[in-house]
């Protein structure tokens, strides 16, 4: 089973003072995503319902949801607030990952059909049939291990996530190596440090995995902090969000 194309494709963005972080590379993202499922261009329209959804937030979510209407696509925008906490999590707000396989994984395409991933409360880590990690469901995965990143590959089963990107330019501008290759679940079990990244809480370390503690490292949080100077250049960011970087 795949996710049903009719439920169309979206983009959530971080909003810091009225100002959507990363813009041009979600839309870039949504851009190709419907051109390869819809044959068409992103509505032109996209881009202004996404800032004017905004305007009003000073930390908050928006997203921005693109689907087949009955003669053309139709873009919606819904914008609300979050609790700053939820973003750049500390390692004590870390997530607590819980196996889950998905062969082939979710694809390279933000679906609003979820309907394949668990109701579950901890966040599924999606495992292809040999054991290779994909994702975490909302989210791209990292493991540590001797100052050395890894994260899987860009083969058209995971998310190529915004975020992800991101973490390594910065990763990379600090010395740090990163691997994109096969990561396999044992990795995570035995690694020094273990996160995630995605758009509304940036970089947020993962305490545990199928019960099993995963210890706290010290690139999640320098990452966080350089992720947390790059949205405060564009933007003032509000105290709460700074001091939970």
């Amino acid at each position: 089973m795949k996710p049903d194309p009719s439920r169309g494709v979206f983009e959530t963005l971080l909003v810091v003072d009225g100002c959507p972080m990363e813009l041009d590379a979600h839309l870039g993202r949504l851009r190709e995503s419907v051109r390869a499922l819809y044959g068409s261009a992103l509505p032109p329209e996209a881009r202004e319902f996404l800032q004017r959804g905004c305007a009003e937030l000073d930390l908050g979510r928006v997203r921005l949801t693109v689907a087949q209407g009955k003669e053309e696509l139709v873009c919606e925008v819904v914008a609300e607030p979050i609790d700053p906490i939820l973003h750049m999590p500390a390692w004590e707000d870390g997530a607590d990952l819980r196996g889950h396989r998905l062969p082939g994984g979710l694809g390279a395409h933000k679906w609003v059909d979820r309907s394949l991933l668990p109701l579950t409360e901890d966040p599924p880590l999606l495992l292809d049939t040999a054991d290779d990690v994909l994702e975490a469901g909302w989210a791209n995965v990292f493991s540590v291990s001797d100052g050395t990143l890894a994260t899987p590959a860009l083969d058209g089963r995971i998310l190529p996530g915004v975020t992800r990107a991101v973490a390594i330019e910065v990763a990379r501008g600090e010395g740090i190596v990163v691997e994109q290759r096969r990561v396999g679940r044992h990795e995570l079990h035995e690694a020094d440090e273990v996160f995630l990244t995605g758009s509304i809480r940036g970089i947020q370390p993962a305490r545990s995995l199928d019960g099993g503690k995963i210890p706290k490292g010290e690139i999640a949080p320098l990452l966080a902090d350089r992720l947390a100077r790059r949205y405060r250049t564009s933007r003032t960011l509000p105290a709460a969000l700074t001091s939970s970087a």
